[in-house]
């Protein structure tokens, strides 16, 4: 089999050998079967839910938890400025201010756990 590799910028052909294990126990429908578990429990929905923001909202990027919020209701802020940290995967993301303005209402607290999108804090001008 012959695959096109870039390394900054520059196309490499490769040729690579493949070889099929065959894999004892999987029929032709191996791969189906795996976890289908039975056929007669359907598969249960699934959702997410987060709360509707509006256009002064700081959301969360990603889902995560609460490690600190560094600014309280009435404050004002400028553009830059960390607001919230939240933790994720034993690693820290600062949230920031889009713009300068004022807090007008937080919706998190430290220990809360977000999902992405989720509302955190809303500013005004």
């Amino acid at each position: 089999m012959k695959l096109t590799v870039t390394v900054n910028g520059t196309p490499y052909e490769v040729d690579v050998e493949v070889q099929e294990e065959a894999r004892p126990g999987l029929g032709s429908l191996g791969v189906l079967a795996y976890g289908a578990g039975n056929a007669n429990t359907p598969a249960a929905p699934t959702s997410a839910s987060v709360q509707a923001v509006t256009a002064n909202a700081v959301v969360a990027p990603l889902a995560g938890s609460v490690a600190k919020v560094l600014v309280a209701e009435g404050d004002a802020i400028s553009d830059g400025q960390v607001l919230v940290v939240l933790e994720a995967m034993k690693m820290e993301t600062e949230i920031t201010a889009p713009r300068a303005g004022t807090v007008s209402v937080i919706h998190v607290a430290a220990g809360d756990a977000v999902q992405g999108g989720q509302s955190l804090l809303e500013l005004t001008d």
